[in-house]
Protein backbone atom coordinates (compact mmCIF):
# COMPACT_ATOMS: atom_id res chain seq x y z
CA UNK A 1 0.00 0.00 0.00
CA UNK A 2 2.83 2.44 0.82
CA UNK A 3 4.44 1.77 -2.57
CA UNK A 4 1.08 2.29 -4.26
CA UNK A 5 0.57 5.64 -2.51
CA UNK A 6 4.11 6.71 -3.42
CA UNK A 7 3.49 5.90 -7.08
CA UNK A 8 0.24 7.88 -7.03
CA UNK A 9 1.96 10.87 -5.41
CA UNK A 10 4.70 10.72 -8.05
CA UNK A 11 2.09 10.57 -10.81
CA UNK A 12 0.26 13.66 -9.55
CA UNK A 13 3.54 15.53 -9.14
CA UNK A 14 4.66 14.68 -12.68
CA UNK A 15 1.25 15.62 -14.08
CA UNK A 16 1.38 18.97 -12.28
CA UNK A 17 4.75 19.70 -13.88
CA UNK A 18 3.33 18.77 -17.29
CA UNK A 19 0.37 21.09 -16.81
CA UNK A 20 2.70 23.92 -15.86
CA UNK A 21 4.67 23.28 -19.03
CA UNK A 22 1.46 23.50 -21.05
CA UNK A 23 0.68 26.82 -19.40
CA UNK A 24 3.97 28.22 -20.63
CA UNK A 25 3.76 26.97 -24.22
CA UNK A 26 0.06 26.70 -24.99
CA UNK A 27 -1.64 29.58 -23.22
CA UNK A 28 -4.18 29.86 -26.01
CA UNK A 29 -5.49 26.34 -25.37
CA UNK A 30 -5.83 26.70 -21.62
CA UNK A 31 -9.38 26.60 -20.33
CA UNK A 32 -10.88 26.73 -16.86
CA UNK A 33 -14.60 26.21 -16.37
CA UNK A 34 -16.45 26.71 -13.06
CA UNK A 35 -20.06 25.67 -12.61
CA UNK A 36 -22.38 24.51 -9.88
CA UNK A 37 -25.20 25.48 -7.56
CA UNK A 38 -25.33 26.62 -3.93
CA UNK A 39 -28.16 27.68 -1.68
CA UNK A 40 -30.20 27.29 1.49
CA UNK A 41 -33.52 25.49 1.94
CA UNK A 42 -36.13 25.97 4.67
CA UNK A 43 -39.34 24.34 5.84
CA UNK A 44 -41.59 25.36 8.73
CA UNK A 45 -44.79 24.05 10.34
CA UNK A 46 -46.80 26.00 12.90
CA UNK A 47 -49.93 24.52 14.54
CA UNK A 48 -52.47 26.16 16.85
CA UNK A 49 -55.36 24.12 18.28
CA UNK A 50 -54.93 21.69 15.38
CA UNK A 51 -57.44 18.86 15.91
CA UNK A 52 -55.60 16.35 13.74
CA UNK A 53 -52.49 16.50 15.91
CA UNK A 54 -48.88 17.23 15.02
CA UNK A 55 -46.27 19.62 16.34
CA UNK A 56 -44.39 22.75 15.38
CA UNK A 57 -41.22 22.19 13.39
CA UNK A 58 -38.47 24.13 11.65
CA UNK A 59 -35.81 22.72 9.34
CA UNK A 60 -33.12 24.05 7.06
CA UNK A 61 -29.98 23.06 5.21
CA UNK A 62 -27.19 24.76 3.27
CA UNK A 63 -25.56 23.05 0.31
CA UNK A 64 -22.92 23.45 -2.38
CA UNK A 65 -22.40 21.31 -5.46
CA UNK A 66 -19.65 22.66 -7.69
CA UNK A 67 -17.11 21.65 -10.32
CA UNK A 68 -13.87 23.26 -11.47
CA UNK A 69 -12.70 21.80 -14.78
CA UNK A 70 -9.45 22.43 -16.64
CA UNK A 71 -8.68 21.50 -20.27
CA UNK A 72 -5.43 22.17 -22.08
CA UNK A 73 -4.26 20.18 -25.08
CA UNK A 74 -4.48 16.51 -24.14
CA UNK A 75 -4.84 17.21 -20.41
CA UNK A 76 -8.13 17.23 -18.52
CA UNK A 77 -8.47 17.92 -14.80
CA UNK A 78 -11.89 17.64 -13.11
CA UNK A 79 -12.42 18.77 -9.51
CA UNK A 80 -15.79 18.32 -7.78
CA UNK A 81 -16.88 19.44 -4.31
CA UNK A 82 -20.20 18.67 -2.61
CA UNK A 83 -21.06 20.06 0.83
CA UNK A 84 -24.36 19.73 2.68
CA UNK A 85 -25.38 20.43 6.27
CA UNK A 86 -28.84 20.66 7.77
CA UNK A 87 -30.66 20.87 11.10
CA UNK A 88 -34.26 20.17 12.11
CA UNK A 89 -36.10 21.27 15.26
CA UNK A 90 -39.41 20.01 16.63
CA UNK A 91 -41.22 20.76 19.88
CA UNK A 92 -40.74 17.25 21.27
CA UNK A 93 -37.26 16.30 20.05
CA UNK A 94 -35.40 19.62 20.02
CA UNK A 95 -32.62 20.19 17.49
CA UNK A 96 -31.24 17.27 15.51
CA UNK A 97 -28.93 17.00 12.52
CA UNK A 98 -30.78 16.09 9.33
CA UNK A 99 -27.97 15.94 6.77
CA UNK A 100 -24.17 16.17 6.82
CA UNK A 101 -21.76 15.63 3.93
CA UNK A 102 -18.23 16.52 2.76
CA UNK A 103 -17.34 14.99 -0.61
CA UNK A 104 -14.34 15.98 -2.75
CA UNK A 105 -13.04 14.29 -5.91
CA UNK A 106 -10.16 15.17 -8.22
CA UNK A 107 -9.58 13.37 -11.52
CA UNK A 108 -6.56 14.05 -13.74
CA UNK A 109 -6.43 12.57 -17.24
CA UNK A 110 -4.25 12.49 -20.35
CA UNK A 111 -5.92 11.75 -23.69
CA UNK A 112 -5.00 8.29 -24.97
CA UNK A 113 -7.51 8.23 -27.83
CA UNK A 114 -10.57 10.19 -28.84
CA UNK A 115 -12.83 10.49 -25.77
CA UNK A 116 -10.59 8.11 -23.76
CA UNK A 117 -8.13 9.23 -21.07
CA UNK A 118 -5.42 7.64 -18.95
CA UNK A 119 -6.58 8.86 -15.55
CA UNK A 120 -5.58 9.11 -11.90
CA UNK A 121 -8.30 9.77 -9.35
CA UNK A 122 -8.38 10.86 -5.72
CA UNK A 123 -11.48 11.34 -3.58
CA UNK A 124 -12.26 12.06 0.06
CA UNK A 125 -15.52 11.75 2.01
CA UNK A 126 -16.47 12.51 5.61
CA UNK A 127 -18.85 14.71 7.63
CA UNK A 128 -18.77 17.94 9.67
CA UNK A 129 -20.11 16.98 13.12
CA UNK A 130 -21.24 14.14 15.41
CA UNK A 131 -23.98 11.85 14.14
CA UNK A 132 -26.53 10.15 16.39
CA UNK A 133 -29.04 7.34 16.13
CA UNK A 134 -32.39 8.29 17.70
CA UNK A 135 -34.67 5.38 18.52
CA UNK A 136 -37.21 4.96 21.32
CA UNK A 137 -36.05 8.20 22.97
CA UNK A 138 -32.49 6.86 23.12
CA UNK A 139 -29.52 8.79 21.73
CA UNK A 140 -26.43 6.89 20.56
CA UNK A 141 -23.41 8.59 18.97
CA UNK A 142 -22.55 6.62 15.82
CA UNK A 143 -20.24 8.90 13.76
CA UNK A 144 -18.12 12.05 13.82
CA UNK A 145 -15.76 14.13 11.68
CA UNK A 146 -13.08 11.74 10.32
CA UNK A 147 -14.95 8.85 11.94
CA UNK A 148 -15.47 7.56 9.45
CA UNK A 149 -13.59 9.15 6.56
CA UNK A 150 -13.07 7.42 3.23
CA UNK A 151 -10.54 8.03 0.48
CA UNK A 152 -9.86 6.29 -2.83
CA UNK A 153 -6.68 6.59 -4.90
CA UNK A 154 -6.65 4.85 -8.25
CA UNK A 155 -5.38 4.78 -11.84
CA UNK A 156 -7.42 3.65 -14.82
CA UNK A 157 -9.27 4.71 -17.96
CA UNK A 158 -11.91 7.44 -18.22
CA UNK A 159 -14.43 7.48 -21.10
CA UNK A 160 -15.80 10.99 -21.72
CA UNK A 161 -17.99 11.11 -24.84
CA UNK A 162 -19.35 14.54 -23.81
CA UNK A 163 -18.66 17.13 -21.13
CA UNK A 164 -21.84 15.93 -19.39
CA UNK A 165 -20.95 12.26 -18.92
CA UNK A 166 -17.94 10.25 -17.81
CA UNK A 167 -17.37 6.57 -17.04
CA UNK A 168 -14.18 5.77 -15.13
CA UNK A 169 -12.86 2.28 -14.38
CA UNK A 170 -9.78 1.31 -12.39
CA UNK A 171 -8.55 -2.23 -11.76
CA UNK A 172 -5.86 -0.72 -9.51
CA UNK A 173 -7.58 1.12 -6.67
CA UNK A 174 -6.77 1.63 -3.01
CA UNK A 175 -9.62 2.40 -0.60
CA UNK A 176 -8.71 3.81 2.80
CA UNK A 177 -10.94 4.08 5.87
CA UNK A 178 -10.13 6.27 8.87
CA UNK A 179 -11.88 6.06 12.24
CA UNK A 180 -10.28 8.88 14.21
CA UNK A 181 -12.28 8.28 17.41
CA UNK A 182 -11.14 6.17 20.35
CA UNK A 183 -14.63 4.86 21.22
CA UNK A 184 -15.46 3.80 17.66
CA UNK A 185 -11.98 2.36 17.16
CA UNK A 186 -12.28 0.26 20.32
CA UNK A 187 -15.54 -1.20 18.98
CA UNK A 188 -14.03 -1.97 15.57
CA UNK A 189 -16.64 0.13 13.78
CA UNK A 190 -16.70 0.82 10.01
CA UNK A 191 -14.59 -2.26 9.23
CA UNK A 192 -11.40 -1.38 11.13
CA UNK A 193 -9.90 -3.89 13.54
CA UNK A 194 -10.62 -3.26 17.22
CA UNK A 195 -8.18 -0.69 18.56
CA UNK A 196 -7.11 0.38 15.06
CA UNK A 197 -7.96 3.67 13.35
CA UNK A 198 -7.09 2.83 9.74
CA UNK A 199 -7.96 0.17 7.20
CA UNK A 200 -6.58 -0.16 3.67
CA UNK A 201 -8.13 -2.24 0.88
CA UNK A 202 -6.93 -2.98 -2.65
CA UNK A 203 -9.51 -3.60 -5.37
CA UNK A 204 -11.45 -2.47 -8.44
CA UNK A 205 -13.30 0.82 -8.71
CA UNK A 206 -15.97 2.24 -11.04
CA UNK A 207 -17.27 5.82 -11.06
CA UNK A 208 -19.94 7.45 -13.23
CA UNK A 209 -20.96 11.11 -13.44
CA UNK A 210 -23.87 12.41 -15.49
CA UNK A 211 -25.08 16.00 -15.70
CA UNK A 212 -28.03 17.20 -17.74
CA UNK A 213 -30.54 19.99 -18.26
CA UNK A 214 -33.66 18.22 -19.59
CA UNK A 215 -35.71 21.41 -19.50
CA UNK A 216 -35.03 25.10 -19.06
CA UNK A 217 -34.31 25.95 -15.40
CA UNK A 218 -34.08 22.26 -14.46
CA UNK A 219 -30.67 20.68 -13.83
CA UNK A 220 -29.62 17.38 -12.35
CA UNK A 221 -26.38 15.65 -11.40
CA UNK A 222 -26.02 11.93 -10.78
CA UNK A 223 -22.82 10.46 -9.30
CA UNK A 224 -22.26 6.80 -8.47
CA UNK A 225 -19.21 5.01 -7.01
CA UNK A 226 -18.68 1.23 -6.89
CA UNK A 227 -15.79 -0.59 -5.18
CA UNK A 228 -14.99 -4.24 -4.51
CA UNK A 229 -11.87 -5.45 -2.72
CA UNK A 230 -9.51 -8.17 -3.96
CA UNK A 231 -9.93 -10.37 -0.88
CA UNK A 232 -12.28 -13.02 0.49
CA UNK A 233 -15.19 -10.57 0.18
CA UNK A 234 -14.55 -9.99 -3.55
CA UNK A 235 -17.90 -9.46 -5.25
CA UNK A 236 -19.41 -7.59 -2.30
CA UNK A 237 -19.72 -4.15 -3.85
CA UNK A 238 -19.67 -0.91 -1.84
CA UNK A 239 -22.10 1.58 -3.43
CA UNK A 240 -22.42 5.34 -3.02
CA UNK A 241 -25.00 6.92 -5.36
CA UNK A 242 -25.95 10.59 -5.08
CA UNK A 243 -28.61 12.40 -7.13
CA UNK A 244 -29.40 16.13 -7.07
CA UNK A 245 -32.25 17.78 -8.98
CA UNK A 246 -32.44 21.57 -8.97
CA UNK A 247 -35.52 23.41 -10.28
CA UNK A 248 -35.49 27.19 -10.59
CA UNK A 249 -38.85 28.76 -9.68
CA UNK A 250 -37.98 32.40 -10.27
CA UNK A 251 -35.01 34.74 -9.98
CA UNK A 252 -34.64 34.10 -6.25
CA UNK A 253 -36.36 30.83 -5.38
CA UNK A 254 -35.64 27.24 -6.33
CA UNK A 255 -36.64 23.74 -5.31
CA UNK A 256 -34.14 20.92 -4.82
CA UNK A 257 -34.59 17.18 -4.55
CA UNK A 258 -31.65 15.12 -3.32
CA UNK A 259 -31.31 11.38 -2.74
CA UNK A 260 -28.37 9.32 -1.50
CA UNK A 261 -28.16 5.53 -1.56
CA UNK A 262 -25.29 3.75 0.18
CA UNK A 263 -24.23 0.22 0.93
CA UNK A 264 -20.98 -0.75 2.63
CA UNK A 265 -20.39 -4.29 3.85
CA UNK A 266 -18.25 -2.90 6.69
CA UNK A 267 -20.83 -0.41 8.01
CA UNK A 268 -23.31 -2.03 10.38
CA UNK A 269 -26.74 -0.73 11.37
CA UNK A 270 -26.97 0.26 15.05
CA UNK A 271 -30.38 -0.33 16.65
CA UNK A 272 -32.11 1.69 19.41
CA UNK A 273 -30.12 -0.14 22.10
CA UNK A 274 -26.79 0.54 20.43
CA UNK A 275 -26.44 -3.04 19.18
CA UNK A 276 -24.94 -3.76 15.75
CA UNK A 277 -27.33 -5.53 13.38
CA UNK A 278 -25.07 -5.98 10.37
CA UNK A 279 -24.83 -4.08 7.07
CA UNK A 280 -27.97 -2.49 5.63
CA UNK A 281 -28.87 -0.42 2.58
CA UNK A 282 -28.84 3.25 3.62
CA UNK A 283 -31.15 5.75 1.91
CA UNK A 284 -31.73 9.46 2.42
CA UNK A 285 -34.11 11.82 0.61
CA UNK A 286 -34.41 15.59 1.00
CA UNK A 287 -36.92 17.90 -0.70
CA UNK A 288 -36.57 21.62 -0.06
CA UNK A 289 -37.52 25.08 -1.28
CA UNK A 290 -35.28 28.06 -0.73
CA UNK A 291 -32.73 30.46 -2.14
CA UNK A 292 -30.26 29.20 -4.74
CA UNK A 293 -27.47 30.61 -6.86
CA UNK A 294 -26.23 28.89 -9.99
CA UNK A 295 -22.69 29.64 -11.16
Amino acid sequence: MKKFLSLMAAFFFAATLALNADNNTEEETKKWNLDGVTGVNFSQTSLTNWSSGGENSLAGNAYLNGALIYNSGKWAWDNNLALDYGLARTTSTGIRKSTDKIDFASKLGYEAAKKLYYTALFDFKTQFTDGYNYEANQKHRISDFMAPAYSTISVGLDYKPTDKFSLYFSPVAGKMTWVNDDDFSAQGMFGVEQGKKFKGEFGAYLKTVYKAQPFENIDFVSKADFFTAYNKSFGNVDIDWDFLLSMKINKFLSATFNTTLRYDDDVHYIDEEGVSKGPRVQFRQILGIGLAYKF
